[in-house]
């Protein structure tokens, strides 16, 4: 099975149509976005498409419920700026150890956008697409 891990690579089953935003962008907007394509992260970008930071679903919403943001609150105002990411030419095995090792507090990362080498997004990955190519492995 280690093999079958280390041979997939994140180009084969990362999601190519990323859906981002900006770190000008309001936070309401973020929120809006992810509920409408129903998504749990969002990579921030700048002008050049290089990813800057991350804002998840869950620390959007669990803040927007204590009522911790503003209408003026943007994204670059609560994005996460330690961004850990991934290039299309690693290993789902890459990834698994990405997503357990940067974890916070014994938590996953549940997705890792996907950069080219002048860091500029390509793509995202999420568990989900793990799951999905190891199921695809067990089927055989």
């Amino acid at each position: 099975m280690k093999d079958y891990l280390v041979n997939i690579k994140i180009n084969d089953i990362m999601a190519k149509d990323v859906i981002y935003t900006h770190p000008d962008t309001g936070v309401v907007k973020a929120f809006e976005t992810l509920l409408k394509y129903k998504i749990s992260c969002l990579p921030v970008v700048d002008g050049d498409k290089k990813v800057i930071g991350i804002i998840t679903t869950t620390d959007i919403g669990y803040n927007l419920i204590l009522d911790e943001y503003t209408l003026d609150t943007r994204v670059s105002d609560v994005m996460t700026r330690d961004v850990i990411s991934i290039t299309p030419n690693e290993s789902i095995m890459d990834a698994i150890k990405k997503m357990d090792e940067y974890g916070h507090k014994g938590e996953i990362i549940n997705q890792l956008p996907v950069v080219d080498e002048n860091n500029r997004l390509v793509g995202v990955i999420s568990d989900g697409d793990i799951i999905r190519a190891l199921s695809k492995f067990l089927k055989k």
